[in-house]
Order: structure tokens, then sequence, then C-alpha cells
């Protein structure tokens, strides 16, 4: 994973697979939940349900998903 502090977008890489470039801390932004805390569910499940949002139920997905999926 690198991190490109000019733009602020981490890319996160893996042999065999395209790169995935993302913007950290976008969702805790959009939710109003501050950088260090935890997503509370009833929040992100407002999210994912897109009441918050489409951006935010595609952030949300993704970091469902994706950033605590299998590695």
């Amino acid at each position: 994973m690198t991190f490109n502090k000019m733009t602020k977008v981490k890319v996160l890489s893996k042999k065999d697979k395209p790169d995935i470039k993302f913007k950290p801390g976008k969702l805790h932004e959009q939710l109003g939940v501050p950088q260090g805390d935890k997503i509370p569910a009833s929040k992100m499940q407002a999210a994912l349900s897109g009441a918050k949002g489409e951006l935010a139920k595609k952030r949300a997905n993704f970091a469902k998903n994706v950033l605590t999926g299998k590695r």
C-alpha cells in the first residue's frame, strides 16, 4: 500500500490485480465521525442503505468489502 501525500490518495496493489485508488477518511468526513473514531453501526448501516447519499453508499460498500475483507 502506498500513500501519495500530495493528492492524499492511497493505492492498494496486489500481484495480478489492478491497483485500487481511494481517499482515506472521506467516509468519516461524509458521516460526521472524527477521523480516529470507529464509525457507529447505525451510521454505517444508513450509509449502506443509501440514506446518506449515493457516494456514501459506494464508500461504505468499499470499506465493508475491500478494506475489511480477506486479503
